[in-house]
């Protein structure tokens, strides 16, 4: 194997074991800074060995027990009381030490991952903080990324990261799921958590691939053990059942060569029909019980429109477009009212999505967001107005960060489909 190709595999891997790592690290050293540091010291060990040892059988077990016998030897070094540094170091070095690190990295309803999405998500920190420190720990992303998805100057996510860390490492946080009225406290900031890391994963905000499956997996395997926990709550369902019916459309959303493929464009015989009964079926368990349908639960209800449709043709437009009205008055935000245009365009004319746009064409939080332009371009092409339409997908052209999304937008710039 080359120089090259071993280092997309030492990639890959750090994709795949990141979070776990720094999940099961957080258990073990109780701070979440050591614990990154750490999993980042174990990668670099990774990059200086594997090339020359070749990729270990079982790599994440490989990284975990190298992140841990760094730990040992930081906490020796740090200034502690001795009987304190001398127990972490014995817990850190016994536990489950000849057993199977993976199978205690994915415990049960005491998952690592959970517990570390819970610990991030505590009311110490601001909202902004919280969604931030955990689409970076659990999620992986890069504090680009993070600003991307939150429409954030990088440098604001950053110190939100930094102040994150260090909040929770002086509050000496205890790891674990919370209980009671604690935990329902935290579920809103969790299931937002959730449905961030999903979305970076369904349409990637920068790199070259459209998608990152593995984040939409992660969240799809979390939610699922939420959905276990606390199954009193529609909004858990909900977000469940949106990213089941999303994840269903995965094979038909690019072609061979990687280009996108719109959802109106879509083969739909390529829609994974298990994810969407099981996304119908979470849909259903949150409407029995019987409240008023919430953001996540409105969400769903409209990709369950679109999984129902056996053609676009077939699509119910109306009913998606009063769907996106119920969640514009529950939730209002210009992204909201973005996709309602789309919605509008289809169920009454182009003339009228493009009235919703240009009302909000002017909002700041959609100064630097390329769909805007790519939304507007499309309907202007309906309406004839090729020239306009041309630039506009231009200016999203120049506003994205996906390679794919930005090749795409520069073919209809020049008169591309």
């Amino acid at each position: 194997m080359s120089q090259a190709e071993t280092n997309r595999a030492i990639e890959a891997v750090w994709r795949i074991e990141q979070a776990k790592l720094i999940a099961g690290l957080m258990r073990l050293t109780r701070d979440v800074g050591l614990a990154e540091e750490l999993a980042q010291d174990a990668l670099v060990a990774a990059l200086e060995r594997w090339p020359k040892d070749g990729l270990p059988e079982r790599p994440g077990a490989w990284l975990m027990a190298t992140a841990r016998h760094r730990a040992v030897d930081r906490i020796r070094k740090q200034s502690l009381h001795q009987r304190k540094q001398d127990a972490i170091a014995y817990d850190i070095v016994t536990e489950n030490g000849d057993g199977d690190i993976d199978a205690r990295l994915d415990d049960d309803i005491g998952d690592d991952l959970l517990n570390l999405i819970f610990i991030a998500c505590h009311p110490i920190l601001s909202t902004e903080a919280r969604l931030a420190l955990t689409l970076r720990l659990l999620g992986g992303l890069t504090t680009q990324e993070i600003a991307r998805a939150f429409l954030t100057p990088e440098p604001t996510i950053a110190q939100r990261i930094v102040r994150a860390k260090r909040t929770l490492a002086q509050a000496r946080i205890p790891f674990e799921v919370p209980r009671g009225v604690e935990r329902a406290e935290r579920i809103a900031s969790v299931l937002q958590v959730l449905y961030l890391i999903f979305n970076e994963g369904y349409a990637a905000t920068s790199g070259h691939d459209w998608m990152r499956p593995q984040l939409c997996d992660e969240a799809i395997r979390l939610a699922r053990i939420l959905a276990v926990l606390v199954p009193e709550d529609p909004e858990v369902h909900g977000l469940l059942a949106l990213m089941e019916i999303q994840a269903s459309r995965f094979a038909a959303r690019t072609a061979a060569d990687g280009t996108p493929i719109l959802l109106l464009d879509q083969n739909r015989a390529r829609w994974d029909r298990l994810l969407i009964r099981r996304g119908l079926a979470a849909l259903a368990r949150a409407e029995a019980l019987n409240r008023r349908p919430g953001p996540y639960v409105l969400q769903a209800a409209i990709a369950a429109c679109h999984a129902r449709a056996n053609t676009a043709d077939a699509t119910d437009w109306t009913i998606i477009a009063k769907l996106y009205g119920l969640l514009a008055e529950l939730t209002p935000s210009p992204v909201i009212e973005l996709n309602r245009a789309v919605a509008v365009s289809f169920a009454d004319s182009p003339a009228a999505g493009l009235a919703i746009i240009d009302r909000i064409a002017d909002e700041p939080q959609l100064g630097s967001y390329h769909l805007l332009p790519s939304v507007r371009g499309d309907l202007l092409a309906k309406l004839g107005r090729h020239d306009e339409a041309r630039l506009e997908f231009a200016r999203a052209a120049s506003l994205a960060t996906n390679n794919r999304e930005r090749d795409l937008l520069l073919a209809r710039s020049t008169g591309g489909n």
